[in-house]
């Protein structure tokens, strides 16, 4: 097997990410048993396994109100840092939503937390997710490329009140003037995340953001993502890295995995599913050219929230390690997952996959020669 050598990524190992469950329900919009649980015992335990198990980053997920499954969250920032407080070297990304988060309010928390865990703080700034909550929490929910707009503004002022004394910005939703930060976090500056799939999502990480991370998808479609996104960052002068979410399903033989994917679809709440889908699709076809995250997946797809199975993370850890290299060699630089039972999963995953990811890396300077 030999794996195309044109992504600058391919040098490098590829990181792995998990979701933090601190949203009640799982990670997948069904009634099959999920042995997960969003309390903060079982996530400090979970990011502790993790941690010991090859994972390098960990996201905390945004939600404010009820639904879809999804009847209980802690709030992303506050519960990142008291993951940090637990583990000794895991980086955790705290979800940020542009509107209810200000600016300023987001860089003085992200700061203090940067400096108390020594630098294992980023941040994933989230454009747009449920129109509903902005609605019951009495946020104006802009269209689509307004929102990209605003979330650019918001890393642009993130950087600038961490960077630079008297911190001035005249933007068209935030103005600072003459802004301290002080404590500023530590060097390097916290990392800073974004999701999206669509053409506002990809030229504003390719001016701003520090990792663009994508739904779901094969290989192809994260190339061509890839391609575009790179293109328009090498043209401003600027690097960005790329995450693709996946839900891992790792078992002895292919067959098992795909029974447990035919058993989660099957036992799938389709009224949640379908409301879970008209919240998200509204985001994603309504970018111009309606190719935003979800504008589409299929019922199918939406049982798992970020169309995580379409990455095909599904089979024996052989088969999923192949494909992972296959994600890295189209440009992928980490792999965000999901998991059905996640601290069991997590622990067989840096167990019996991860090595044998490390082990196709090391032998991928073999396969290129040969070519």
């Amino acid at each position: 097997m030999t794996y195309s050598t044109t992504t600058a990524s391919s040098a490098y190992p590829i990181k792995f990410a998990y979701w933090v469950p601190n949203v009640s329900g799982g990670l997948v919009i069904s009634k099959v048993e999920q042995r997960t649980s969003w309390d903060f015992d079982y996530n400090r335990k979970l990011a502790q396994i993790a941690e010991q198990s090859g994972f390098e980053y960990a996201l905390s997920q945004i939600r404010f109100t009820a639904g879809y499954g999804a009847e209980f969250q802690h709030e992303p920032v506050t519960f990142s840092q008291a993951l940090l407080s637990q583990t000794k070297k895991l980086k955790v990304i705290a979800a940020l939503l542009p509107g209810p988060w200000n600016p300023a309010v987001a860089a003085k928390q992200i700061a203090t937390i940067n400096n108390l865990y020594g630098g294992r703080i980023a941040v994933n700034v989230v454009s747009g997710w449920f129109r509903g909550e902005f609605a019951a929490i009495g946020e104006p929910w802009l269209d689509h490329d307004e929102r990209y707009r605003r979330s650019e503004e918001f890393i642009r002022a993130l950087r600038g009140i961490w960077s630079e004394e008297n911190f001035t910005f005249r933007g068209d939703f935030y103005r600072f003037n003459s802004f301290n930060l002080k404590p500023k976090p530590i060097d390097p500056q916290p990392e800073i995340f974004q999701g999206g799939s669509s053409r506002a999502a990809r030229d504003m990480a390719s001016r701003v953001s520090d990792w663009y991370f994508t739904n779901g998808n094969t290989p192809e479609e994260i190339r061509k993502q890839v391609d575009d996104i790179r293109a328009k960052a090498a043209a401003n002068g600027h690097s960005v890295k790329v995450g693709v979410n996946a839900f891992a399903i790792a078992r002895e033989t292919e067959s098992e995995a795909r029974s447990v994917l035919a058993e989660i679809i099957a036992q799938a709440d389709p009224d949640a599913v379908k409301a879970f889908g008209h919240e998200v699709k509204n985001a994603g076809k309504s970018s111009p050219e309606g190719e935003g995250n979800w504008a589409k997946s299929t019922f199918d797809d939406l049982v798992q929230y970020n169309d995580g199975f379409r990455s095909n993370l599904i089979g024996t850890p052989q088969q999923i390690a192949e494909r992972i290299i296959a994600l890295k060699a189209a440009g992928a630089d980490l792999i965000l997952l999901g998991f059905l039972h996640f601290q069991e999963e997590v622990e067989y995953f840096g167990r019996h996959v991860i090595p044998l990811v490390r082990e196709l890396e090391a032998a991928r300077p073999l396969a290129d020669a040969a070519e």
